[in-house]
């Protein structure tokens, strides 16, 4: 599932469950274990432990695996109103690769009666279900709006969305603390403006043109501000740079206003002014 935007002007918000979430990291203390039980059949030669307590490690992470992307899919799909399920049951996954991996240990490793590894990878499975639930397989849909489909509106966002990513990740590729900061501003305008329309899809008859030429713009100058600076000094070609960004961020902020006040205009004379600058600066 991808995500539509960041609702903070940080960057990559939407990794924020895999920097600073401990949700999940537990699942990779569980076959710590099986590592001495290894080690052991190592050292008496006893193939058949090695196999299956070195399987059940290997069962064991790769399930730990499976929770973490599946938490970060979750997120994703829980901070947006309009999304798509994630595209793997990951959780699930997770879950049954755990109950399935504790009942095999608990049937071969410890000698478990088969009836009793049964119940054992039950519990496992409702263990993981209670702790962290499976994966939501709802889309969040939304009406159509001045003859625009849900779906329309949908990939508007989305495609949106990835602008500002790619905007983003142009802006890491830039070393000047005061070119970042307003990139860093136009994205976060950028992200309210898709925020006003998934709350109001009624807007995206207004704002489809903004977001089709004026964000898309804003990518074009940057990756070629990206490209192209570190292999020029020129000081023109960076107060150029400038300037653009100076006016995208006053549209931008421009936009989101009407927005915010519901007021019905027209960017015709602004997008031809701002291609126009574009072309002018040669940045473009």
């Amino acid at each position: 599932m991808k995500p539509f935007y960041s609702r903070k002007p940080k960057r990559f918000v939407h990794d924020a469950l895999q920097r600073y979430s401990p949700r999940g990291l537990l699942m990779y203390f569980l076959p710590a274990a099986l590592i001495p039980a290894t080690i052991i059949g190592l050292a008496k030669g006893h193939v058949a432990t090695i196999i299956i307590n070195a399987s059940g490690f290997a069962g064991y992470m790769l399930a730990a695996w499976c929770i973490r992307q599946g938490l970060k899919a979750e997120a994703l799909y829980q901070q947006n109103r309009i999304a798509r399920p994630p595209r793997w049951p990951l959780k699930l996954v997770a879950a049954v690769m755990t109950a399935l991996t504790t009942g095999l240990i608990a049937w071969l490793g410890v000698r478990q009666p088969p009836v009793s590894a049964l119940l054992i990878a039950g519990g496992a499975l409702l263990g993981m279900y209670l702790s962290y639930g499976f994966d939501p397989r709802r889309e969040k849909k939304i009406a159509g709006a001045h003859g625009y489909s849900g779906d329309e509106i949908f990939r508007t966002l989305e495609e949106s969305a990835l602008i500002i990513r790619d905007i983003e990740q142009a802006n890491d590729k830039i070393e000047n603390p005061e070119l970042n900061q307003r990139i860093e501003r136009i994205c976060e305008i950028a992200n309210g403006i898709l925020a006003e329309i998934e709350a109001d899809p009624r807007d995206i008859r207004r704002a489809r043109k903004f977001l089709n030429v004026y964000l898309d713009g804003a990518r074009k100058v940057t990756e070629g501000y990206a490209r192209t600076h570190r292999h020029s000094q020129s000081g023109e070609l960076e107060q150029n740079f400038r300037n653009v960004l100076a006016t995208i961020e006053s549209v931008f902020q421009e936009q989101k206003q009407k927005l915010l006040e519901d007021d019905v205009f027209d960017l015709d004379v602004q997008i031809e002014v701002l291609n126009t600058q574009l072309k002018r600066e040669g940045i473009r």
